[in-house]
């Protein structure tokens, strides 16, 4: 099981930084989108860099992974929120549903 948690991990660690880095361009409409300043954008995508640099180090220091995990599936929560608003198709919902499901997963398996 903990070979799943740690394949869990890296999942979401390497999807959030492939996004905020090499599909950045369709972040920036997504935030246009949702009406949310570059400032807010920028603030997001470095905490969720670093939220997914913390889930990739807890697989040597589990002390890490709850906590980012937590964090990164509040963002998830977040993203959700947001694709409701501006009513997008469910779609585009899927990423983020899946990350956060991850999340909720390597969250509670971290807890025991």
């Amino acid at each position: 099981m903990e070979n799943l948690v740690q394949l869990a991990q890296m999942t979401v660690a390497i999807s959030v930084t492939y996004v905020w880095i090499f599909r950045f361009h369709n972040v920036v409409k997504e935030f246009s989108q949702f009406a949310l300043s570059d400032l807010i954008r920028n603030l997001t995508g470095a905490t969720k860099i670093s939220l997914a640099t913390l889930l990739i180090v807890g697989i040597w220091h589990s002390s890490l992974v709850l906590i980012s995990s937590v964090l990164m599936g509040l963002l998830m929560i977040g993203a959700q929120y947001f694709h409701f608003k501006i009513k997008n198709p469910f779609i585009k919902h899927i990423p983020s549903l899946i990350l956060l499901i991850l999340c909720a997963f390597i969250a509670l398996l971290s807890i025991q």
